[in-house]
């Protein structure tokens, strides 16, 4: 017979006074830019719901949140405790009982890594109803917006916390962005720094820990092998170093399939849907009006981290322009929904299609040589005469590594960035 504790009362009020205890005194660090956004959805009433990989920095907005916002009214609970390992749905009204004992009736609700609990969203439906707000985070997008979809659908908004962006790691650096010749010079070399080493909160302050390996094991066995059942750890690993080998590159499902041995592209494309969920990659169909011409066409795969990326992906040769790439991505992506890649008739490809903003964006890592500069301007140029139909009007820019320089050659339509103006506007 397993020896199974149980959730008492005495249990969960040691819980929640030692949390609290450890929440109130939390280093809040480098405020996220998100906390703007984030105050007008809390006076929203809408449930918030903030995802992101693990150790993105979600308890620590949290913390953030409840300094800058609520003054001590609100109960805290993050369900990665081990003691809480056999909470289940029906523990949830002990739990409010004993928040009241010890905190009285507060407004709100913070709860860490709800994704922990199965049905989790009986209890904040039912509390919302009665007037309690929440906010809640969880390291599984899919599962959780499946959730709250079921039950919560018209009462939540969701917002997906990534990695530091550059204006928030020069914030942690305590750099302050200058013009002087000194300025700029540190401040190129600020960004090389975080091409390679990537946004992960810890990860920048501690870098002689291997943080990115332990972080990648916790979302291959917690998040992946564990929550889906896996019996072969080995694919999903073997899959998992083959797409950081392979980052910003195009990937074939049927090719995968054949190359890993893992017997159907039904188990790639769910093996891949995992990775997405557990926020370590992300997926990029080809633009196209045929939603079947879409699903077939090769895909771009990208990574959440740069750091990652650089530390755990396998390279024979500079990895610059493939991490030059991807960390444009993470930039479009923490603002935009519609990403695309775009070829165009002759095959030419567009790294970047947004169809909501008008714009092509193409990255190189420098456009001083002429083939170089000749291959990104004829892709664009082509592809912008391939979809401005009616009165559809496209921006296209190049985003560049190297400083920005104007040739003469490049049409006065296409607007040359650098990349850490790109990464600051």
């Amino acid at each position: 017979m397993n020896d199974i504790s149980i959730i008492t009362k005495e249990l969960l009020k040691s819980i929640i006074i030692d949390q609290r205890s450890a929440f109130e005194s939390r280093d809040t660090g480098t405020e996220r830019e998100i906390l703007t956004k984030l105050k007008k959805i809390i006076r929203s009433k809408q449930i918030t719901l903030i995802t992101g990989l693990r150790r993105v920095g979600k308890s620590t907005l949290l913390a953030q949140i409840a300094k800058k916002y609520f003054n001590n009214n609100f109960y805290y609970l993050s369900f990665e405790d081990e003691r809480l390992s056999h909470f289940t749905v029906k523990d949830f009204e002990l739990l409010y009982q004993v928040m009241l004992e010890e905190y009285g009736d507060q407004p709100y609700f913070l709860l860490d890594e709800i994704q922990n609990i199965p049905e989790w969203e009986r209890f904040v439906r039912r509390m919302h109803d009665s007037g309690y707000n929440f906010i809640v985070t969880g390291s599984n997008a899919s599962l959780l917006s499946r959730e709250l979809g079921t039950r919560l659908t018209g009462r939540y908004i969701q917002l997906d916390l990534y990695p530091f962006s550059f204006r928030e790691y020069l914030a942690l650096k305590n750099f302050k962005i200058g013009r002087t010749t000194k300025e700029r010079i540190s401040l190129a070399r600020h960004l090389k720094k975080y091409l390679n080493t990537g946004g992960i909160p810890s990860a920048i302050l501690y870098p002689e820990i291997n943080i990115h390996q332990s972080l990648y094991n916790d979302v291959i066995y917690r998040d992946i092998v564990s929550r889906y059942n896996l019996e072969n750890a080995s694919s999903i690993k073997e899959l998992g170093s083959y797409l950081l080998s392979n980052i910003s590159s195009l990937i074939s499902y049927n090719k995968l399939k054949d190359l890993l041995k893992l017997g159907s592209v039904t188990t790639v494309k769910n093996y891949i849907e995992y990775f997405v969920d557990g926020w370590l990659f992300f997926v990029v169909n080809k633009y196209a009006y045929s939603v079947k011409e879409q699903s077939i066409a090769a895909k771009k795969i990208y990574g959440i981290d740069n750091g990652i990326t650089n530390t755990l992906g396998f390279s024979f040769s500079s990895n610059t322009g493939r991490l030059l790439e991807n960390l444009v991505y993470i930039q479009l992506k923490r603002n935009y929904s519609s990403i695309y890649y775009y070829k165009t008739k002759t095959g030419k490809e567009v790294d970047f299609y947004l169809p909501k903003q008008g714009m092509l964006i193409q990255v190189s890592q420098n456009i001083d040589r002429q083939e170089t500069l000749s291959r990104e301007l004829s892709a664009l140029i082509e592809a912008k005469k391939e979809l401005e139909v009616g009165n559809i009007r496209l921006k296209t820019i190049i985003v560049t590594l190297e400083s920005a320089t104007r040739d003469t050659s490049i049409p006065s339509s296409v607007k040359v960035i650098n990349l850490s103006d790109f990464l600051l506007s």
